[in-house]
């Protein structure tokens, strides 16, 4: 799922880095695997940069620049690139887009893809606590754009595995978790999502960490992402993404059904509703 040419014919700076690296691989006559080997990385991952999937990262690009010998070169298309998100997410939010499925593990925080504005904004506010208003409106507006890919009634799948921590850690207030929960509620009634609640009773089973997400595509390998605070790590080694998916299902096996998940979510919505009254 490539990026578009805009109107003038002209290539956009992604699509050039693309085509160049594409160009000097085979100039120099080695395979995508080849490439990965010489870059401490797979040939899926050199596919993936080449097809799109994976935009090309600086610290990769010095590598490749080694060993092309084309001097910073790559390094430089690299840098050509811009994101709107933070460094450590930004790929993140480039897979996402183009994933088929999306799996989601979160233990405190409603996962971002979710989040209404209000929680969100209440999200970015307890971690910036002192930036001006135009600052957080943005961020919220970034979360917000990236839960349009959920605008699709059928693309990508997506199977969240929530903590009761989450439900339970009033962001925001009363007021913004029955309508952040009501939120996830519709979004499951509405056949769009599968949503499972790990309850405290479950002990140290199903625990994941922070946030886990399990990314799959079309025509490329799992991809899995884990954040913490101001940190993000994107893993493509089979081994890890395989160690991932057995954590993964046995925190769904951990958690309750989708059904009594949901009963359990528009329950606490409710209490939050009744405290805000209140």
């Amino acid at each position: 799922m490539a990026k578009q040419k805009d109107l003038s014919g002209a290539q956009t700076p992604e699509e050039f880095a693309r085509e160049e690296l594409r160009r000097h691989r085979e100039a120099a006559g080695l395979t995508q695997d080849g490439l990965g080997e010489r870059i401490f990385t797979s040939g899926a991952y050199v596919g993936q940069m080449e097809c799109g999937t994976r935009r090309l990262r600086p610290e990769i690009a010095e590598l490749i620049d080694k060993v092309f010998g084309t001097g910073d070169y790559f390094v430089r298309l690299a840098k050509a690139f811009k994101s709107k998100y933070e460094e450590y997410f930004a790929e993140a939010a480039e897979l996402e887009r183009l994933a088929t499925a999306i799996y989601e593990y979160a233990s405190t925080l409603v996962p971002g893809l979710l989040q209404t504005a209000e929680y969100a904004r209440a999200v970015m506010r307890g971690g910036n606590p002192t930036a001006i208003a135009e600052y957080v409106d943005g961020l919220v507006q970034f979360r917000r754009e990236r839960a349009r890919i959920l605008d699709d009634p059928s693309s990508p799948e997506m199977w969240v595995v929530l903590h009761e921590a989450v439900l339970r850690t009033a962001v925001g207030g009363p007021a913004v978790m029955a309508a952040q929960l009501r939120h996830i509620s519709g979004c499951v009634r509405a056949h769009r999502i599968t949503v499972q609640v790990v309850p405290f009773s479950a002990g140290a089973q199903g625990a994941l960490g922070s946030l886990v997400t399990i990314m799959q595509f079309a025509d490329a390998p799992d991809v899995v992402y884990t954040e913490g605070p101001s940190v993000g790590q994107l893993v493509d080694y089979p081994a890890l993404v395989q160690r991932h998916w057995k954590l993964y299902d046995l925190a769904r096996a951990a958690a309750l059904s989708p059904e009594v998940s949901l009963t359990l979510i528009e329950s606490v919505a409710e209490e939050y509703a009744r405290c805000a009254q209140t």
